[in-house]
């Protein structure tokens, strides 16, 4: 299927989607204070542009939330990527640190609020912790995987030839893996900006994650609403971010050895 296509598919569909929200709504099928339609959620968004929620500007709730989430992410990749290379090369240190990797991963990240709190107080830095370490697990995880998935021939004939270790690694493990780097930095991403809404439940006065619990204890559905399509909205946006920096550094990726 060709890529126009696939977009032509895609935008038709979304907009079937909104037409029945929008239906629906407007109709009253569903409760209103359930299901606002989209012309309220757009008055709604004007509103919070021009006067904000709780005198925070929306785009200062965007700015805050994505400055949380942006710096995790980087720190998560920095240190997740590396390490799970190594522990998919040496099976010693895979041995040593998986145990505590796997223990972590599937926890869910709420449970730890109470010792982000405990550990680091209700600050940023408790926020930081709680999306650095579910996207970084993620990130350890997908990297070993992708390293075990390598095939083992190919290294075996560049040591043959005399490669060293750092040659092995730049010019076979790294290439080999790179494609499935990106798709696992991809999921991790989604999973490090889910735990958003978590990490802002830790005494936050800003940030998206913010403004839909707070909105919520209000009944405020139609701000609930428009946080819940500018979470998805923007994590989109990031992962096309991401698809489009994997097709420019591994244009090989999809395509047959």
């Amino acid at each position: 299927m060709r890529l126009r296509s696939k977009v032509g598919v895609s935008v038709l569909s979304v907009t079937l989607f909104f037409l029945l929200w929008q239906t629906a709504a407007t109709r009253q099928w569903v409760d209103p204070l359930l299901l606002p339609s989209l012309t309220d959620i757009g008055l709604t968004a004007q509103e919070l542009v021009s006067d904000g929620y709780r005198q925070v500007p929306l785009w200062q709730n965007i700015a805050v939330s994505l400055a949380r989430s942006l710096g995790a992410f980087a720190c998560a990749i920095a240190l997740g990527v590396p390490l799970g290379l190594l522990m998919g090369m040496s099976e010693p240190l895979a041995a040593a640190l998986n145990p505590f990797v796997q223990f972590l991963r599937p926890l869910p990240k709420i449970a730890l609020i109470p010792l982000a709190v405990v550990w680091l107080g209700i600050g940023e830095a408790s926020k930081f912790f709680l999306i650095f370490i579910a996207t970084f697990l993620s990130v350890v995880v997908g990297a070993q995987a992708a390293v075990e998935r390598l095939a083992r021939a190919r290294i075996r004939v560049a040591q043959t030839l005399g490669a060293t270790q750092r040659q092995i690694f730049l010019r076979v493990v790294l290439p080999d893996t790179l494609p499935d780097l990106f798709t696992t930095v991809r999921l991790s991403i989604g999973i490090g900006w889910t735990s958003l809404i978590a990490a802002e439940m830790v005494a936050a006065n800003s940030g998206l994650g913010w403004m839909v619990i707070n909105a919520s204890a209000y009944l405020r559905t139609d701000i609930v609403m428009l946080g819940i399509l500018l979470l998805g909205g923007i994590g989109y946006l990031l992962d096309l971010l991401l698809l489009g920096l994997q097709r420019w550094l591994v244009p090989w990726a999809g395509r047959d050895a």
